[in-house]
């Protein structure tokens, strides 16, 4: 099948003219959220992130708050992952991540075994942020950011859309569902089966809440879903 996919050029317009109605506060969150999912992504190979990479794939024109951002970047990783953000080359300043707390009781488990989960974790963040479902080109948009193309063999996961739509989905980590009555033929991501039992929607949340430095309660659909009155913990989602 065929997606449509936007430039490049069309992609980073976007954002600046987003970017340009948010408030410098709210740009320095939402960079910073994006320098995490990045370093996320970059730690499943275990190669030091630099800093120049950095700058000019996430940061870009912001580089005047980069030690701002690089501060909140750490006290995410420290309290929401457990992870130490440590710059082992202050000359060439490059930066590793360090698993601080051994234990997987975080909303994002690091064990070495499973070397897609932070690549995962993403996907699912969006699609729960985004209401439960995305239609197929807002993952490929995203996952363009983190510099991870869909389109090329990737260093890591190798073919990425096969791994999302295929892995994934036989996983049951994702639905990957056609629209009806679209030409051309477009799909849509839903959480899988698997990820309803196995991610915590109030973590997922709570994580979200602390990467964007917002009250989880302000997502009143999400805060919802996370936290059904019938029950004190979200359990296996049935609320499609």
């Amino acid at each position: 099948t065929v997606v449509e996919r936007k430039h490049p050029h069309e992609l980073t317009s976007q954002v600046q003219r987003g970017l340009e109605k948010v408030s410098p506060a709210q740009v320095d969150q939402k960079v910073t959220a994006e320098v995490v999912q990045f370093m996320l992504v970059k730690d499943q190979k275990k190669i030091p992130i630099r800093r120049a990479d950095l700058i000019k794939h996430v940061v870009k024109e912001y580089r005047n708050i980069y030690p701002e951002i690089m501060r909140r970047a750490a006290r995410t990783f420290d309290q929401v992952f457990g992870l130490k953000l440590v710059e082992i080359d202050t000359k060439n300043h490059m930066y590793i991540l360090v698993n601080r707390l051994e234990r997987a009781e975080g909303p994002v488990s690091r064990s070495p075994s499973n070397t897609k989960t932070g690549l995962l974790f993403v996907i699912l963040g969006v699609i729960f942020m985004k209401g439960g479902v995305v239609k197929e080109n807002v993952i490929w948009s995203t996952l363009k950011k983190l510099r991870v193309h869909t389109g090329e063999k990737h260093d890591e996961f190798g073919d990425v859309k096969k791994m999302v739509t295929d892995e994934f989905v036989r996983q049951r980590y994702l639905e990957y569902v056609r629209i009806p009555h679209t030409e051309p033929v477009e799909h849509e991501f839903r959480w899988g089966q698997r990820a309803d039992v196995e991610v915590s929607k109030a973590k997922m949340l709570e994580f979200m809440g602390q990467l964007y430095e917002q009250d989880p309660q302000s997502w009143s659909q999400q805060y919802r879903e996370a936290h059904p009155p019938s029950s004190s913990q979200a359990g296996p989602s049935s609320q499609r």
